[in-house]
């Protein structure tokens, strides 16, 4: 899953995109709102996490242009100003969700689960597909009801693909899913993550299926079809 942070206090946004990566989120990082602005122009994202008090532009005024183009991407707003007409405010002009600073990092990573399942309409946080089960609440994998065993990169690419479960999966999404905006993943390492995830899967009820062209799909296989 891909992350925009919107964040000026540099001490706060290095802690906050290291500690994000450590759950195996690609995070992308800009430090004032015109630089957000034109970004969120250009790239896609899954969630962008969003302070206010922007120099350049305001987030007000990016959560605003955001939302005037059609984009629905969800937005998790960062501020200091936990004040109850400033919650209703940035809620009635697009935010999906809200954070105080200073706030605990579970509640935070538990919100963005949370925005990142209901973008993918997803209301349970497990997600089964044959006997594979994506548990969104640690963001761990189990098949036949054992731990799976994965890399960073294999993890986030099943995870992009169970949140999708049944409908086609673009390569350069998963690209996307994978990619900060200094560190892009080619077309060919998309095919090896898919590749061993296969073997993973192997004599399991999951599989993996490429539609040439057109991406890959996750769904359950119909023994005896």
């Amino acid at each position: 899953m891909r992350l925009l942070l919107v964040e000026d206090n540099k001490v706060l946004a290095d802690w906050l995109a290291r500690t994000l990566r450590k759950q195996l989120y690609a995070v992308d990082w800009v430090e004032n709102g015109v630089d957000a602005d034109f970004v969120l122009r250009t790239e896609t994202y899954d969630l962008v996490l969003l302070d206010l008090a922007l120099p350049k532009l305001s987030g007000h005024e990016v959560l605003r242009r955001l939302r005037e183009r059609g984009n629905t991407t969800p937005v998790l707003v960062l501020t200091a100003d936990n004040t109850t007409r400033s919650r209703v405010t940035e809620l009635d002009h697009g935010a999906d969700d809200y954070v105080a600073k200073p706030f605990e990092v579970d509640e935070l990573e538990a919100r963005i689960r949370v925005l990142l399942r209901r973008s993918a309409h997803v209301a349970n946080p497990q997600i089964a597909c044959g006997d594979l089960v994506f548990h969104g609440a640690t963001r761990e994998f189990t098949l036949t009801g054992k731990p799976l065993t994965l890399t960073p990169r294999e993890r986030t690419v099943l995870e992009v693909l169970v949140m999708k479960a049944g409908t086609t999966v673009s390569k350069a999404a998963l690209g996307q899913s994978l990619s900060s905006l200094e560190d892009g993943v080619s077309a060919d390492a998309i095919e090896i993550y898919v590749h061993r995830l296969r073997r993973k899967l192997e004599g399991s009820d999951a599989t993996i299926v490429t539609l040439r062209g057109l991406g890959y799909v996750l769904r359950p296989v119909h023994h005896g079809a």
